[in-house]
C-alpha cells in the first residue's frame, strides 16, 4: 500500500520531470515556433506505454501520444541508449509537423519507463512552405513521413532517420537545432527518472506508478458517478467550400463510465482536415476533464473509464492515405466543441459556450524561410463569467510569437495586433473578443491559411448569442482587396498586406436574464 502523502509527492515529482523536459526543450530549441510559442509537449509513460504523468502543455499532443508509444512498442524491443522517432498520423501522430521523440528508461537491465516529447517542426517538406498545403488530398503531399524508426543511438542521430528528415525541410539548419533540443530534453528526463528509481528502489518505484494510475482511475470513476446518467447528443460542422461536413456524437453516461460514439459523422473528405482516431481520442479526454474535475491527475488511469467509438473512414477516424494536416489543428477544435456541446446538456453549469473553434493557422515561407503560427481568439463565456479575449482555447495551449522575434527572424512586419472589438457574443456573460492581426510582406512568398468558423459562428449557450465569424483579407500592394477562403494557399508579393480577424467566443445566458 502506498500512503496518500507518498502518492501526492510522487505525483508531483513525475509531473515535475515532464515539466522540466518541456522547459529544456524550449530553452535549447532553435525555432521561434518551439522556443517562443511553446508548440511542444512532454510526458512520462509506464513500460507498457500507459501515460504516467504529463506537463500541462498541448491537449491534442498529449492525448494522442500514448498511441505513438504503443506504435514503437509494436515495432521494437526497447534498447538502452536508443531513442525512437515517429510522426506518421496513422501510427499515433497528429500531423507530420508534430515529431515525437521517445526514449526508454532503464535501470540496470530493467525497463522502468518511457519519456517522450512532441514538437511542431515549422517545415517538414511537402508541396507548400509550412507543410500544410490547402489543396492536399493525400498525406504524402504534406511532407516527410516518419513511421516508428530508430533515431538515436548513444547520443548520436542515426543517418537513416536524420538525413531524410532534415533534407526534406526548406529550413534544414532549424530542423537540426530543434531535433537536438528534443534529444537533450529526453536525456534529462531519463536521468531524473533513474535518480527517482534509485532513491525509491525498483519495486517501490513500480508500486508507486501502479498506485498513481489506480488513483487516477478511481478519481475519474467518482467524478463520472456524480454526472447524471443518460444519452446526450450534439452535432456541429466543418466548413468545406460551400458545403458543411457534419461531426455528430452521442455521449452515454452510465454510473462511473462514459462512452462517446461518433456514428453518423460524415465520411473522410478529399481535403486536408481529416482527423485520425488518436486526435479524436485526445479531444474526448480533454472535454471530459473540462466537464468533470480538471484536478484529476491526467494519467492513463483516469482515461480507463472513458470509451470511444469512431467509425473507420469517417472525418473523425480517417484512414490512410488521407491528408490530415488541418485535422490536428482545426477538426480537433470542432470535435472538442461537439463533445462539450453534448456534455453541456448533462452539466450546464460546468461548460462554457463555444470558443473560437479554430487555431487560425498562418504559414508563410519560400525556399529560405518557413514561419508558422496559430492566432488566438475569443473564449466562450462561462456560466459565471465573461469569456477571456485574445487567448488560445480548446485543443491548443500555445503562446504568441513576440513581434520582436518575428521581425528578427522573418521578412515581414506586423503592422497591427489588437483585440477585435465587439466580436464576442452577447449574453448575460459575453464571449471573449478575437484578434485583428495585419502582416506586411517584405518579400515574395507562399501563404497558407488554415482556419474555421469563417461561416458557422461559435455558438452561445443558455440563450447567449454566437460570436463573430472569422475573416481573412489580402490587400495587394496596388490597393485591391481580396477576401480569402478560410483554407487556402496563395502566392503573395512584396508590399502585400494580410489581415486576419479571428472569431469571438459565444455568449452565455440571455441578456434579459
Amino acid at each position: 500500500m502506498i500512503d496518500p502523502i507518498t502518492l501526492e509527492v510522487a505525483r508531483n515529482r513525475f509531473s515535475a520531470i515532464a515539466e522540466e523536459m518541456g522547459g529544456v526543450l524550449r530553452r535549447t530549441s532553435l525555432s521561434p515556433n518551439i522556443k517562443e510559442r511553446a508548440d511542444c509537449s512532454a510526458a512520462v509513460f509506464t513500460p507498457s506505454g500507459e501515460m504516467l504523468a504529463q506537463a500541462e502543455h498541448i491537449p491534442v499532443h498529449l492525448g494522442s501520444m500514448p498511441e505513438s508509444v504503443a506504435a514503437c512498442l509494436r515495432a521494437f524491443e526497447p534498447v538502452p541508449g536508443v531513442q525512437y522517432a515517429v510522426n506518421d498520423p496513422f501510427y499515433g501522430g497528429t500531423h507530420l509537423n508534430d515529431l515525437t521523440i521517445l526514449a526508454p528508461v532503464f535501470v540496470g537491465g530493467d525497463h522502468i519507463a518511457w519519456v517522450a516529447n512532441r514538437a511542431h517542426h515549422a517545415d517538414v517538406g511537402g508541396e507548400a512552405p509550412g507543410s500544410m498545403p490547402a489543396h492536399a488530398t493525400r498525406v504524402q503531399q504534406e511532407g516527410h513521413i516518419v513511421p516508428p524508426t530508430m533515431a538515436v543511438q548513444d547520443d548520436e542521430w542515426l543517418d537513416q532517420f536524420l538525413v531524410p528528415f532534415v533534407d526534406a525541410s526548406r529550413t534544414p539548419w532549424e530542423r537540426r537545432g530543434d531535433l537536438d533540443a528534443q534529444m537533450g530534453a529526453n536525456a534529462v528526463a531519463v536521468r531524473r527518472l533513474q535518480e527517482l528509481a534509485g532513491s525509491e528502489g525498483l519495486d517501490r518505484f513500480s508500486a508507486i506508478s501502479e498506485a498513481l494510475l489506480g488513483y487516477g482511475e478511481s478519481r475519474m470513476e467518482s467524478a463520472l458517478g456524480e454526472l447524471p446518467d443518460g444519452k446526450f447528443t450534439f452535432e456541429d460542422y466543418m466548413e468545406h467550400g460551400p458545403d458543411d461536413v457534419a461531426i455528430k456524437v452521442a455521449i452515454t453516461i452510465d454510473g462511473s463510465s462514459l462512452h462517446a460514439d461518433f456514428a453518423g459523422s460524415d465520411p473522410q473528405v478529399e481535403a486536408n482536415f481529416n482527423a485520425v482516431e488518436a486526435v479524436t481520442r485526445s479531444c474526448l479526454y480533454y472535454a471530459v476533464r473540462v466537464a468533470t474535475d480538471p484536478s484529476i491527475p491526467a494519467n492513463g488511469g483516469c482515461y480507463r473509464p472513458i470509451g470511444l467509438s469512431a467509425p473507420e473512414g469517417s472525418i473523425v477516424n480517417a484512414q490512410a492515405p488521407a491528408a490530415v494536416a488541418a485535422g490536428n489543428v482545426e477538426t480537433s477544435q470542432r470535435i472538442a466543441d461537439v463533445l462539450l456541446g453534448a456534455l453541456a446538456q448533462a452539466v450546464p453549469d460546468r461548460v462554457s459556450a463555444a470558443s473560437q473553434g479554430t487555431m487560425n493557422n498562418v504559414l508563410i515561407g519560400n525556399d529560405d524561410f518557413a514561419y508558422y503560427e496559430t492566432v488566438a481568439g475569443g473564449q466562450g463565456a462561462r456560466p459565471y463569467r465573461d469569456g477571456q479575449s485574445g487567448i488560445h482555447t480548446g485543443m491548443t495551449n500555445t503562446r504568441n510569437t513576440p513581434i520582436e522575434a518575428l521581425h528578427t527572424h522573418y521578412p515581414f512586419r506586423v503592422e497591427s495586433y489588437t483585440l477585435r472589438r465587439d466580436s464576442g457574443g452577447a449574453g448575460k456573460y459575453r464571449g471573449g473578443e478575437g484578434i485583428r492581426r495585419e502582416i506586411r510582406f517584405l518579400t515574395s512568398a507562399t501563404l497558407s491559411l488554415m482556419g474555421e468558423r469563417r461561416r458557422n459562428r461559435p455558438w452561445g449557450l443558455a440563450g447567449g448569442e454566437p460570436g463573430a465569424a472569422g475573416e481573412d483579407w489580402l490587400i495587394r500592394g496596388g490597393g485591391a482587396e481580396e477576401r480569402l477562403a478560410g483554407k487556402t494557399t496563395v502566392d503573395v508579393a512584396e508590399g502585400d498586406l494580410l489581415v486576419v480577424l479571428t472569431p469571438g467566443g459565444g455568449g452565455w445566458g440571455s441578456e434579459a436574464g
